[in-house]
């Protein structure tokens, strides 16, 4: 079983180190790490050259946005399993993949996803939230709650049937996507509860007030585009539960 890993970048080249080499670091041997760069204009792509054939695939275009470049890795992968590894995020430990795949093969299951957690940009060691997703259920989503999308991994033959990032959206095409399959095709996933994901805080979605208020926005959209009904007070209960993450 081939795992594909799809990292979209774009001027990363003070955390590209960390993504890439946490992929080599993993223990399990078929990997498929394709990075997908948006024509950055800094030393991103030469960081990335250097890895040579440690690295299957490297696409540098310009392109519409991270989901756009998500999904041109999707297409060029050919791995079972695809899951997402942001350029400015790292696996938390050398197992994460073995993991994921002794699961998919051990359950006749099209996804899984776990447990990521943010620490704080300047110190990698200090965790700021644990995020995770062992709460989650397809009648949360019109509360605003999904799983961790970077622990999200699926077999890469649901891609092809059900379909790829919609870029429709500027920052919630994950949550667009992760209703149209747990909720409108009710594909068939498990929870495991492992931290998969370092994450640095300041993502986009989370960078200011004004990017909160167009990720909620973006959220009504997709529960209405599949028949959930939310509204934005609803989904500001969600930050009453964050705070609870940020006490662990």
């Amino acid at each position: 079983m081939t795992i594909s890993i799809i990292t979209a970048t774009y001027n990363s080249a003070s955390t590209i180190r960390d993504t890439t080499d946490s992929v080599i670091a993993q223990d399990y041997p078929n990997i498929e790490h394709i990075i997908v760069d948006g024509a950055s204009t800094d030393n991103t792509l030469q960081l990335v050259k250097s890895y040579g054939a440690k690295i299957a695939k490297v696409i540098s275009e310009a392109d519409k946005g991270i989901y756009d470049a998500m999904n041109k890795g999707i297409k060029a992968a050919t791995g079972d399993i695809i899951g997402i590894l942001n350029s400015d995020d790292f696996f938390t430990s050398d197992d994460v993949l073995s993991t994921i795949a002794e699961t998919f093969k051990n359950n006749r299951i099209d996804a899984l996803y776990g447990d990521v957690h943010f620490v704080n940009p300047d110190n990698l060691r200090r965790s700021v939230r644990y995020y995770s997703s062992a709460v989650f259920k397809p009648s949360l989503f019109r509360f605003g709650f999904m799983p961790a999308h970077p622990s999200f991994y699926m077999r890469r033959s649901c891609y092809e049937k059900y379909g790829l990032y919609s870029l429709d959206y500027k920052i919630a095409s994950d949550y667009d996507l992760l209703i149209r399959y747990l909720h409108k095709e009710k594909i068939s996933y498990k929870y495991l509860k492992k931290d998969f994901v370092t994450m640095r805080t300041g993502g986009v979605s989370t960078v200011n007030f004004n990017s909160r208020v167009i990720l909620n926005r973006e959220i009504v959209k997709a529960c209405k585009k599949y028949g959930i009904y939310t509204n934005m007070l609803m989904l500001s209960l969600k930050y009453l539960y964050k705070i609870l993450e940020l006490k662990r």
